[in-house]
Formats: structure tokens, sequence, C-alpha cells
């Protein structure tokens, strides 16, 4: 099997991507410092620039096709031609989950106006709505992508508002609140046969969380509670050794939180 796709049971689970950032790892993560990253993670530095990849995870589950978040769109933005290449078309997307509404993560879900999946419900948590289109966030000179790639799904009467814990995607997958990157932050568990995975969103951004947990990023909504969020998460996954999809982590994206002479560490697959 390819690299890019792997299986949680009965489902399969197809890495994508939109292409990657350029960020000072302290800009990021202000309670690292570089010695950490040069001395313990010079496999993620270039030079001294971190590159987050923006990625998407596409499901096949049930007999639905679901993409789980959409990507940046940023001018040079390859999601749509990731997907044609790995031989997905968005058309037969029948299900968009959106586990927050950062721009990163909605960046496709229109293009020029018009639903980039065409044929497709998009799914979302009420309370990040609610956080996001509140009034306040809409005067925003930073919310544009709200504008532009949110607000839309509601007039076009596409988009389903769903409580942030426990909601039944499929038999085989769930969605589950993990809140504090954003108020209605989700995640997905996926349950099959027996065997269990977990599509994080930005529960955590970058491999050196699996260590230094603690590290909020500044994307962070409210630091505290994602980092209480990103313990329990990432202790429970380490526990029970679930495969994890994560969007922000390099290459595929896929991998386990292990122990590794007395330290969590994130072992890519």
């Amino acid at each position: 099997m390819a690299d890019y796709s792997t299986t949680v049971g009965n489902v399969e689970l197809v890495a994508l991507t939109d292409g990657h950032g350029d960020m000072q790892p302290l800009d990021v993560f202000p309670a690292s410092s570089l010695e950490i990253w040069q001395s313990e993670y010079p496999e993620l530095l270039d030079g001294e620039v971190i590159h987050p990849r923006f990625g998407t995870t596409a499901v096949r589950s049930g007999g639905k096709l679901i993409i789980v978040d959409t990507g940046l769109q940023a001018p040079d933005g390859k999601l749509i031609s990731d997907m044609l290449s790995r031989g997905i078309d968005p058309a037969a997307v029948d299900l968009v989950v959106l586990t927050h509404l950062h721009p990163d993560h909605v960046g496709w879900n229109l293009t020029d106006g018009s639903p980039t999946f065409p044929n497709a419900r998009y799914i979302t948590s009420q309370s990040d709505w609610d956080f996001w289109t509140s009034p306040e966030m809409l005067e925003s000179a930073d919310n544009g992508h709200v504008t532009a790639q949110v607000l839309p799904l509601e007039d076009l009467n596409i988009v389903d508002l769903i409580s942030d814990d426990d909601y039944a995607i499929t038999d085989e997958l769930t969605a589950v609140s993990t809140p504090g990157h954003t108020p209605g932050h989700i995640s997905i568990v996926v349950s099959s046969n027996g065997e269990r995975g977990y599509i994080l969103g930005d529960v955590a951004h970058s491999p050196a969380q699996a260590h230094y947990t603690d590290w909020s990023p500044v994307f962070d909504v409210d630091p505290d509670l994602s980092r209480r969020t990103r313990n329990a998460v990432l202790d429970s996954l380490e526990s029970d050794g679930a495969l994890v999809s994560a969007g922000h982590f390099p290459g595929n994206g896929f991998g386990h939180f292990v122990r590794d002479g007395g330290r969590r560490v994130w072992q890519g697959i």
C-alpha cells in the first residue's frame, strides 16, 4: 500500500496536502527555544524555519467519501491536484467535516463562490460556528476567511451544525470535543473491526509536542484549555496505541505516540 494511504479496520485514510508554511518555531511556540529545536528536532528545521504541513485527510467509511478539513487555498495551494493524483474526485465527496474554522482548515470550502465539493454537505460544530460568526469576530480584520469560506455554507444551505461531542458521522467515525485551540474544536475517533484511529485536527501542531506537550502555539484561542486537552488526548493515544492522522505533522501525518527512553515521541509511518 502506498505511503499516503492506510487503514483502520475497514476504514481507509488517505493523506492529502495543500502545501506547507514557513514559520519561525519560536513565533509559533513561544515557550520553546531554538536550542531545543536544533538539538532535539533538527529534522523539523530548514535552517531556522519550520514548514508545517497544511494537511487534509480523506476517509472512506460506510460507503461514504469524507474529507476532513479543506486546507488554506493559498495561491499555490495544491489540495485539489493532490486529491486528483490520489484518484479522489471532488464531485464524489459526500461529506466535508471541519474540525474547526481557522483559515487553513476551511480554505477550499468554496472556489470562486461555489462549493468545491458540489455534492457534499459540510459539518462543523455549533459552538465553533457561533464563535467565529459572532458580531465581534466578524468585525475583526483577521476574519475575512469566515465571510469568504464559512458563512456562504449557510446561505447555500449545505452546512449541518453538530453538537461538539459524540456525534456519529458514520457507524465507524465519531466526532468528539477537543476544545482549546478553538472553542468548538473537534477531533474524530475511528473505530472499526477492533482497531482504533484518531484524526487529530489541531490538538497538536508538531511532533515536538509529543514530549513538550505543554507547548501551546500562539494560534490557540484558549492556551490553557488547549494544553489540558492536548495532554489528555496524547496520554490516551499513547496508552491505546491508536493510529493518528495529524494534519500539520510532516510526511503523510500518519503515526503513533509511543514511549521511548522515558519520553513520549512521535513515530511516523
